[in-house]
């Protein structure tokens, strides 16, 4: 049933030749929940003519997540509220608001070019959107792109007699298949990460000098943050649960705790885990950026879901304050030693009681 839907719209503008910086504005329209979203930039060209946005593949941002012209009104209201940030789908492409350079969609095709017929072409064509919605665009400007892994995958998965060329090409590349660590942010979710890691191991990396690994490991235990607290009564605290599933569960039990759970943009982003051993330092970067949006966010303890995040982020502790070039003062402990914390303030309650 459609619905007028009152919205509050905060709109990035950007004109490469006239400004230095982007920069946003607010409006506000009555829109139908039926309209799509080409509405809402319909709405702002109206009430400001110097917005601009592209006339074909319309692709963009709304709250960090890719839109194309098939998304409603009410597809979005119902899952980001009324209130709306409106950005290109890569901001550093920008030319004129919305309007970016996307020459490297095609340029990205041009690794596979000589081993693709026209229905391969056809197929990374529609994965325009696809292209421009992974993660790993936000800490690395020159990666080739989910699109092109993607069609990488259906070439080999289709026999390709260029199976090894193929595989030499995206992953040769810095910006390639070791990069990828598949996380699509797509409003109409895709999910291709079996695809990635099936091509992954494909590949043979390199493996870590043992020694430096062992370094590495005894300076990050130096450098970790310890909970120093015997209570986290008032304590801020955060979860990152990554890909997990139990965020839910250990997000309730801070509140149990009587803790000040503290939310924070990356909670449930991935943070580099997969990138070990293929792409270290792009890992470690995605690691700081994560640990960081906590800390910067007002955890004073983060609890980690997962346990191979939570020894990723322990063992490589130390390169990951040098890659982001400043201490990350934040304890991180496991969910079950959260839990034996609140435990251990029971008894201590219990003690006084007595």
């Amino acid at each position: 049933m459609q619905k007028t839907l009152e919205l509050e719209v905060r709109a990035f503008f950007f004109n490469a030749k006239t400004d230095y910086l982007p920069y946003y504005k607010n409006f506000t329209m009555t829109l139908n929940s039926d309209d799509s979203v080409e509405a809402i930039l319909a709405e702002i060209k109206k009430q400001n003519e110097i917005f601009a946005y592209p006339a074909e593949k319309l692709i963009f941002k709304i709250n960090d997540y890719i839109v194309d012209a098939s998304v409603t009104v009410g597809d979005v209201v119902n899952r980001f509220g009324e209130t709306l940030q409106i950005d290109p789908a890569l901001s550093y492409r920008s030319n004129d608001c919305l309007i970016m350079d996307n020459s490297d969609f095609m340029k990205s095709f041009e690794l596979l070019a000589p081993y693709a017929n026209d229905e391969d072409k056809a197929y990374y064509e529609s994965l325009y959107a696809t292209h421009y919605a992974s993660e790993t665009f936000k800490f690395s400007h020159d990666y080739i792109g989910d699109a092109i892994l993607l069609l990488a995958y259906k070439m080999i998965d289709s026999d390709s007699e260029h199976k090894e060329a193929i595989l030499k090409v995206i992953s040769e590349h810095y910006d390639g298949l070791a990069a990828c660590e598949y996380e699509n942010n797509l409003f109409k979710a895709e999910h291709h990460a079996t695809k990635i890691n099936l091509m992954n191991g494909m590949i043979k990396y390199p493996t870590a000098n043992s020694l430096l690994s062992k370094f590495n490991n005894k300076l990050s235990q130096k450098a970790l943050w310890d909970f120093k607290k015997d209570t986290v009564i008032e304590v801020n605290v955060a979860c990152y649960e990554g890909g997990s599933s139990n965020g839910t569960e250990i997000k309730q039990k801070i509140i149990d705790s009587n803790a000040k759970l503290i939310h924070f943009s990356r909670e449930a982003k991935l943070a580099g885990t997969s990138l070990i051993g293929k792409q270290n330092n792009l890992a470690y970067l995605k690691a700081a950026t994560t640990m960081l949006d906590a800390l910067d966010s007002g955890a004073e303890l983060l609890v980690v879901a997962q346990k191979a995040d939570l020894e990723m982020f322990r063992t490589h502790f130390a390169s990951i304050q040098k890659r982001i070039g400043r201490e990350i003062p934040i304890p991180l402990v496991s969910y079950k030693e959260f839990l034996e914390l609140c435990d251990k303030e029971k008894v201590t309650k219990i003690a006084l009681e007595a």
